[in-house]
């Protein structure tokens, strides 16, 4: 292969990822700002239930174990 084949090719793929990423409809900073305060409340929240959760079946655990040593 030419090396002016390998150039062609390498530079129209940047052409067109160029073209492509003009097309590109970026959000506003406010919708950012939005989407990433959604964000963040549904991580805590998910956070918190799991915590919730494994504590739930730590205790659950605990109780069976308990129940197997007579305890």
């Amino acid at each position: 292969m030419t090396d002016t084949l390998k150039d062609n090719r390498l530079t129209r793929y940047f052409r067109e990822v160029r073209a492509e990423v003009r097309k590109v409809t970026w959000p506003s900073r406010q919708e950012v700002l939005r989407l990433t305060g959604i964000v963040l409340v549904v991580l805590l929240v998910m956070s918190a239930f799991m915590a919730l959760l494994d504590w739930g079946f730590a205790r659950l655990m605990q109780a069976i174990i308990n129940l197997g040593t007579g305890l």
